[in-house]
């Protein structure tokens, strides 16, 4: 049986649907079990359910500490027997408690070359700083924000004229050909 995965999502799910294609194409040779997503009206949810997949919203302010979300995220995680937590635009910072419980086996995609601009707003500080290179870096999940073993990385450059929308849509396609091939080699090689 190929090795179940755990996609968490916030949003529009365009990593998640880059890693569906490429389960489907057999180049990702995994499952996504589950979609776990902290926004109930994540388009993420509705992908995962448009391909028969369980979708489940776990709602934050339901939750009296930030750990005690992530003990209810990890308890739908290990239901479905994910053998990676893969983040895929999940906006939130996970607790100590769930990278110790899940350490070496969550990874995050991170649309800049870190550890140059972590965070929420990485294009638009790269534009701003004015490099002539950014990028994409995967990443084991530490402690930190945006931090951990880098597993793979590429650039993409910043062409003269670029906006924050215009960098991003290449920054998202060189993600969702990045991603799933990193995902494969992590399964290969555990």
């Amino acid at each position: 049986m190929k090795p179940a995965i755990a996609v968490f999502c916030s949003g529009q799910g365009t990593n998640l649907q880059a890693i569906l294609n490429s389960c489907r194409r057999g180049s990702l040779r995994a499952r996504v079990a589950v979609v776990v997503s902290d926004n109930a009206r994540a388009l993420a949810l509705k992908r995962a359910r448009k391909t028969g997949i369980p979708a489940v919203f776990v709602d934050p302010f339901a939750y009296r500490s930030r750990e005690a979300f992530d003990r209810a995220a990890a308890a739908v995680a290990q239901k479905y027997k994910a053998r990676l937590i893969v983040l895929a635009g999940f906006m939130r910072i996970l607790s100590p408690w769930f990278v110790r419980k899940f350490r070496g086996r969550i990874v995050n995609v991170h649309p800049a070359l870190l550890p140059a601009f972590p965070g929420a707003r990485a294009v638009r500080d790269a534009l701003a700083h004015g490099v002539r290179v950014t990028g994409v870096t995967v990443h084991f999940v530490d402690e930190k924000v945006d931090h951990g073993p880098i597993i793979a990385q590429q650039v993409v450059p910043i062409r003269s004229g670029d906006t924050e929308k215009t960098l991003l849509a290449r920054i998202h396609r060189t993600e969702h050909r990045l991603y799933p091939r990193t995902l494969q080699k992590i399964l290969e090689s555990s």
